[in-house]
């Protein structure tokens, strides 16, 4: 018996380990093939099953005469899980013009026969004449080609009498364009087989088009909002696609979010502020539930907290460093316009009523009056139209409850109401002068702890110390308004906040107003004035009553006004400009641990 050498042992061990190893990747690709499978397939003569569920393929069989672009979309955008199929073949022109001389030569010697024995003319065989020469024409000249195009649509259902459903509506939708279809009978495998990501047509049934019909088909046509620049919002829910943004690429870069309470929309605007920082913007937010911090102390930016403990003044008396020379002479008007709606709001002031109609505040009198007073503070401290003067430093609400106390009229009267911000429970925090820097390319004032009496005037003299802030300094900004029905209570603030809306872009920045309180939202004059300047609307989850006034605005169908109050955590409708989609907000696993306003850490 002959012994094997070191060398045949080494041979012959690594031919069983490369057995070994062929072997395990047999049984991987059996395991991989098992995984993917059905757990089971049943073919019927007019449906077949695939594990749970039901599933029927439709072909199409008759087009009209003429087709219009996009005739599909209304099928590739429905609502229901659909497989579809396109196959396109080309013929060679050669042999379609020889069958065009013969079939054009066929209906002219039918329309003289019918000549000659006195029938009236036929309007469908002179317009079949006079198509198939001008296709001939256009063959000729190189303008066409000639296809065979066959349309295969494969519907799942998790019963029959939703696969009847499903098919009746289908068949409504291609019915109402003269296009119809029907069921592959007793061709069910070959169906299945047809619209599966494999390219074998096994149906086989097919239609002449030429390149200007088949063009119409081109399936890409669902709604979609990618961009080659812009900010990631979410997928796309009708093709999976990635919904990419610039607002500031739109006519103005405003937008609004409506949504209830844990819907997502806090979360929403954070993820956008997050990854508007990275492509450049400065991000200031005016937060009425402390959501932000976390936020903002991870990207280090400014955290301002508003309260009447805290050292954190604003003097709305502040005048914007503008450097354009318009702006800088109406600077001083400008701000005393803004300062008249604010004293309207601590006075008292005009609170909307029901269906938006003013409840009075000061009179006549006392407009006029607080008008003189204001100009004659500002004129105490030195400052005048003239822009040279607006250097000097402004004076604060105790120089104008002076001004007020010793002059005539009702100015003593509007004092006395005032002194509560001067010297009585409000005193300080908005009658000094203003010691906060907003230089930061994340800005943060926190109001939660703020009377809910201090809470309007607050978020009032915040946006217009920014909006000085933007005028004086034209940066890519984003202003973010949270809870902003607290401001569409009172004219003033209503009114305010729609001219930072009507205003903004000139300043490049976007508006982003949230709100959860729709009704009071949109039953304002100005509220609804906002949404018409915002070219970008974001609606989540909203209860059945915000529905109904949201449908009526935005004119949604009967699907979306149903889907609108049963949208799961994250997922909504995006209009931006003239579209909009069903979009499914997603953060990545960092983003999320930033954003997240569940105590649970979910959404």
């Amino acid at each position: 018996m002959a012994k094997l050498t070191a060398a045949e042992i080494a041979t012959q061990a690594q031919l069983q380990e490369d057995e070994q190893i062929q072997k395990a990747f047999e049984t991987g690709i059996t395991t991989l093939r098992d995984l993917i499978s059905p757990s089971s397939i049943e073919i019927h003569s007019s449906y077949f099953r695939l594990g749970t569920k039901y599933g029927r393929t439709l072909y199409v069989y008759g087009y009209p005469r003429s087709l219009y672009t996009g005739w599909l979309s209304s099928i590739i955008n429905i609502d229901e899980v659909i497989d579809i199929s396109m196959y396109v073949y080309p013929v060679d022109t050669g042999v379609v013009m020889k069958n065009l001389s013969k079939k054009v030569t066929q209906l002219e010697a039918n329309m003289s026969i019918n000549s000659e024995k006195g029938k009236i003319r036929d309007p469908e065989l002179e317009a079949a004449i006079n198509d198939a020469e001008e296709l001939r024409d256009q063959l000729q000249l190189g303008a066409e080609k000639f296809f065979r195009f066959g349309l295969y649509i494969t519907i799942y259902a998790d019963s029959l009498d939703e696969l009847q459903f499903v098919q009746h509506k289908i068949e409504n939708i291609f019915g109402q364009q003269m296009i119809f279809s029907k069921v592959a009978s007793s061709q069910q495998e070959q169906g299945m087989n047809s619209t599966m990501p494999q390219c074998t047509d096994q149906l086989q049934i097919r239609r002449n088009m030429n390149t200007g019909a088949i063009s119409t088909s081109f399936p890409f046509t669902s709604a979609d909002l990618t961009q080659e620049k812009g900010i990631l919002y979410g997928i796309n829910m009708h093709n999976n696609g990635l919904v990419i943004f610039d607002r500031f690429s739109l006519e103005n870069a405003n937008m609004v979010v409506f949504a209830k309470s844990g819907a997502g929309k806090s979360f929403t605007v954070k993820l956008e502020a997050l990854r508007s920082m990275m492509v450049g913007s400065e991000i200031i937010i005016i937060d009425p539930e402390n959501e932000y911090q976390k936020l903002a102390d991870a990207v280090g930016g400014s955290y301002i907290r508003l309260s009447l403990n805290s050292d954190v003044r604003i003097n709305p008396f502040d005048l914007p460093r503008v450097i354009d020379t318009e702006d800088a002479n109406d600077a001083l008007r400008a701000n005393l316009v803004t300062l008249h709606g604010l004293f309207r709001l601590m006075l008292g002031g005009t609170q909307l009523g029901p269906g938006g109609v003013p409840i009075a505040g000061l009179g006549p009198n006392e407009e006029a009056d607080l008008d003189q007073a204001l100009i004659d503070t500002y004129a105490r401290a030195g400052i005048t139209s003239d822009p040279l003067t607006h250097n000097s430093t402004p004076p604060t609400i105790i120089n104008l409850y002076d001004t007020l106390l010793h002059m005539g009229g009702s100015g003593p009267q509007l004092a006395q109401r005032l002194r509560k911000y001067t010297s009585g429970t409000f005193a300080g925090i908005f009658s000094q002068q203003s010691n906060i820097d907003i230089n930061n390319q994340m800005v943060v004032f926190n109001i939660r702890d703020l009377e809910d009496e201090l809470r309007p005037v607050a978020m009032y003299i915040v946006l217009s110390h920014v909006w000085n802030t933007v005028r004086a300094q034209q940066k890519k900004r984003l202003l973010i308004v949270d809870e902003a029905w607290q401001l569409m209570k009172y004219e003033d603030s209503a009114n305010f906040l729609f001219s930072l809306a009507k205003r903004a872009r000139k300043y490049y920045l976007g508006l982003t107003t949230i709100t959860q309180d729709v009704e009071d939202f949109m039953g304002s004059k100005m509220g609804r004035a906002i949404v018409a300047n915002s070219s970008i609307q974001l609606l989540l989850k909203q209860s059945a009553s915000a529905v109904d006034v949201l449908s009526d605005v935005f004119k949604l169908t009967d699907e979306e006004r149903k889907r609108l109050a049963n949208f799961p955590v994250g997922q909504g409708l995006f209009f931006a400009g003239q579209n909009h989609v069903h979009i499914q907000i997603i953060a990545s696993e960092t983003e999320e641990s930033l954003v997240t306003t569940n105590p649970q850490d979910k959404r």
